[in-house]
């Protein structure tokens, strides 16, 4: 479990600089002097975690069930903006609505990455005993400030092109979807299986999805008609 929970907590970091990759330099640097502040901000609430407490949160299955939740906001959120991205790289001209969501998808920083900085911040007040917390926070802070910007930039350097970056990006949620997943069952079904096939939820489902797909092939022969 706690495996899981680490390699998750490198593609979080990973998706928040890739994230930052289609941003602009100040927007850059604004959102790293918003994660160094974080990690100021809450350094005294860091030093009253135990390494009990985080392991019983990782065992308690409704906060984990919880977690699932604004997991999954996060990956559809990162999802969508990928979809609008390459819809934008292949259309010519679009709506004015569509490039106002496409821009609040991009501004988006993600909000994973603040438990992840959280969490980061806890392990370092653990390992480094002897020194001063309030000192540990601010250097964590400065190596935040400093090493978002400078991977930004590594990230952009390496892999130039946009749209592979996209790619890896899109394909990195969804492997964070599929640990989600597996982190939230943690070796137990979140609901009883059955054995019984409820042939009124099949048929209504069934129904749903015609009436609702010829709904779409209607709407579409119209356009094209148009």
């Amino acid at each position: 479990m706690e495996t899981v929970v680490l390699v998750m907590i490198v593609l979080v970091c990973f998706n928040f600089i890739l994230k930052q990759t289609y941003r602009k330099s100040w927007m850059v640097g604004a959102i790293s002097i918003l994660c160094a502040l974080f990690i100021i901000f809450t350094w005294q609430w860091s030093i009253e975690q135990s390494k009990s407490q985080l392991h019983d949160w990782l065992n308690n299955q409704q906060l984990m069930l919880d977690v699932a939740v604004v997991l999954s906001i996060e990956v559809v959120i990162q999802m969508a903006y990928c979809i609008m991205a390459v819809h934008l790289m292949n259309t010519g001209r679009v709506r004015r609505r569509t490039l106002i969501a496409y821009k609040l998808l991009r501004w988006f920083p993600g909000l994973l990455i603040f438990p992840v900085l959280f969490h980061v911040e806890t392990i370092c007040m653990q390992w480094l005993t002897g020194v001063d917390f309030a000192m540990i926070a601010y250097m964590l802070a400065a190596a935040v400030a400093i090493l978002v910007p400078a991977l930004v930039w590594c990230v952009r350097w390496l892999v130039p092109e946009k749209e592979l970056r996209l790619e890896i990006f899109f394909l990195s949620n969804a492997l964070i979807a599929i640990l989600g997943v597996i982190a939230t069952v943690n070796g137990r079904t979140a609901v009883a299986g059955i054995s019984e096939v409820n042939l009124n939820a099949l048929l209504g489902v069934v129904g749903l999805v015609a009436v609702l797909g010829a709904i779409g092939y209607g709407r579409y022969k119209l356009r094209v008609k148009s």
